[in-house]
């Protein structure tokens, strides 16, 4: 009776040890396993996981495009150069030795219907 008390306490005691190993673990030569004995899955207070709110993301509009206009500039008046000697106007006439005439050009005279 005795042999079979210490073979019956032997394989608890190696069952014991079984069930702590599998659920223990070795950190940096330190022994880590369960605080509370065999069988017992987590904390001794209700665990609520921390998630972390999303980011707030806020999307700026599009910059609206910018619209270059060109300003109406007024009109140079244009002006024909006209050289009294040799007689004749630019291009025809290259050179003006004594210098170009600003002349305001006079427009087309008016066409006849016919």
């Amino acid at each position: 009776m005795k042999r079979v008390v210490r073979i019956s306490l032997t394989v608890m005691a190696l069952l014991l040890v079984s069930v702590m190993a599998s659920e223990a673990h070795f950190y940096g030569g330190m022994w880590i396993g369960p605080g509370w004995g065999p069988g017992w899955w987590g904390p001794p207070y209700p665990y609520y996981p921390y998630y972390a709110q999303p980011p707030v993301i806020i999307q700026q509009p599009a910059p609206e495009p910018e619209i270059y206009m060109q300003q109406p500039q007024a009109e140079e008046p244009s002006y024909w150069y006209y050289c009294p000697n040799p007689k004749g106007y630019y291009p025809y006439v290259k050179q003006c030795p004594n210098g170009w005439m600003k002349v305001v050009p006079s427009p087309p005279p008016p066409q006849r219907k016919e």
